[in-house]
């Protein structure tokens, strides 16, 4: 993942094209397109309009787009409004011209796509503007959709959002049944020292406040307080007193993220964001060309 020019983040063909690759295969199969394949002549040309039906922040056009040049190199595509701007009703969001049959093809792939990352960027976008008065900062979680997490956690980036972990590999975080297993917090974290390089943060969720008096001294980086009330979260944020990123994590929600926020905690990490949100509503409208 990269940044663009402008600020905006961005995607590297390289990380999305096999996905695009495997739902094209899903939807086509191995006899390709029946409907449109006997209904449109071979030589026939269309034009069409990607179209917001409902307001929203643009995310994963790109990658939509690519379903098109994936499966027919020649058809043309333009972008008019590129992820990370918002989009009225009705707007042009981008264009596709050329052979009909990989055109009607590719459509649902391609709305698949950019509506389900677009609804995740409008969430996560309305949902940092209501906390913007305060330091919090909005993250995601690894409830995603299985082998979209990249393309939803880069939608959360769009929204702006930032992202939690992507995978078990790139950071440890201690939860309620590793510490059961591992019989409490003092031992699990020592196995993980014991484990893990130096590169390596460590978070370790806590339930209650007793908990968080047991991690303070261990000196790790980040603590998940999972479930706790905007009081409870206060006091948290209180007994941390910037020793270690503090997480509020578990029942938030539009009507409650502020108290959350003004809690004072570091991070918000919200599991809908990615695994019930609902998708943006866009249209691809075709032309006769």
């Amino acid at each position: 993942m990269t940044e663009a020019a402008e600020g905006r983040p961005e995607l590297l063909p390289l990380i999305y094209e096999a996905t695009v690759r495997g739902a094209l295969l899903e939807d086509l199969g191995l006899a390709g397109d029946l409907t449109s394949d006997s209904v449109v002549a071979a030589g026939a040309s269309a034009r069409a309009r990607f179209v917001a039906r409902r307001p929203g922040r643009v995310a994963g056009l790109g990658v939509a787009l690519s379903a098109f040049t994936l499966l027919d190199s020649s058809l043309k595509v333009e972008t008019t409004r590129p992820d990370g701007t918002d989009a009225p009703q009705g707007a042009t969001l981008a264009l596709v011209e050329g052979p009909a049959r990989p055109l009607l093809g590719a459509e649902r792939t391609a709305l698949n796509i950019v509506c389900r990352l677009s609804g995740i960027a409008t969430a996560t976008r309305d949902i940092v503007a209501a906390i913007g008065d305060y330091r919090a900062q909005i993250t995601c979680t690894r409830k995603t959709t299985p082998g979209l997490r990249a393309l939803e956690k880069y939608a959360v980036r769009v929204g702006g959002g930032v992202n939690h972990r992507f995978g078990l590999d790139d950071a440890v975080l201690i939860k309620d049944n590793h510490l059961a297993v591992a019989g409490g917090i003092e031992p699990a974290v020592a196995r993980v020292r014991a484990r893990v390089g130096h590169m390596v943060k460590i978070e370790v969720e806590v339930d209650t406040l007793e908990q968080l008096a047991e991690l303070l001294p261990l000196g790790v980086d980040a603590v998940l307080l999972d479930n706790m009330s905007p009081d409870t979260l206060r006091r948290a944020v209180r007994l941390v007193d910037g020793r270690m990123i503090t997480e509020a994590s578990g029942g938030i929600t539009p009507e409650n993220v502020r108290d959350v926020a003004a809690a004072g905690v570091d991070m918000i990490s919200l599991g809908w964001l990615t695994h019930s949100v609902k998708s943006l509503d866009i249209a691809l409208e075709v032309e006769i060309a």
